[in-house]
């Protein structure tokens, strides 16, 4: 009988590749689930809602900026490197002070003249996080200005200002750049 000395070496392969496939599996699971999901708050909301009623929003939102505009005023702007963009790029954004801050906004009419009957909603968030979001509700309207007071901000970093003013069937939106230096 002849004895046959090749050996074969696919069955170790077979075994070789299982063992690092459930490894890359294993792997890739533990990532996943080590990275936390955040919503989205596009447009104030959740982004399903966002996404299921997009059309009504902007529709809301061009017959708002046909009539409308929305300005924050009394801020102090400089324009912030971001350092961990995929580009370098530099923003215009609102200087933020530790502590307490307020924000005054005014929604006038393109003639000029200041609207006091807007239902105005308030949003400090920060990019990609919705754990640390400032929400306030019917500011109310006093000598010509909507006036957020009394914001406790922290943390040093990225942060967006986001106001919803309504007017009647109309929904205007304004989302302005903001970072706290450390």
């Amino acid at each position: 009988m002849a004895k046959n000395k090749n050996k074969t070496y696919w069955p170790h392969m077979i075994l070789g590749f299982l063992a690092l496939g459930l490894t890359l599996s294993y792997w890739t699971v533990k990532t996943a689930s080590s990275a936390p999901v955040q919503e989205s708050n596009e447009y104030m909301m959740k982004y399903q809602q966002a996404d299921i009623n997009i059309n009504e929003i902007l529709n809301r939102k061009a017959a708002f900026d046909q009539h409308y505009i929305i300005e924050i005023v009394g801020v102090k702007k400089a324009m912030v490197k971001l350092e961990n963009a995929k580009r370098a790029k530099a923003e215009n954004s609102v200087v933020l002070m530790q502590g307490l801050n307020s924000f005054t906004y005014v929604v006038k009419t393109k003639d000029g003249t200041s609207v006091s009957d807007a239902n105005v909603t308030f949003l400090l968030t920060r990019p990609h996080s919705v754990r640390e979001d400032k929400y306030v509700e019917n500011i109310p309207f006093t000598d010509g200005k909507f006036q957020i007071s009394n914001i406790d901000i922290e943390k040093a970093g990225r942060y967006t200002l986001q106001l919803r003013a309504k007017i009647g069937e109309n929904t205007g939106y304004s989302q302005i750049p903001a970072y706290l230096k450390p």
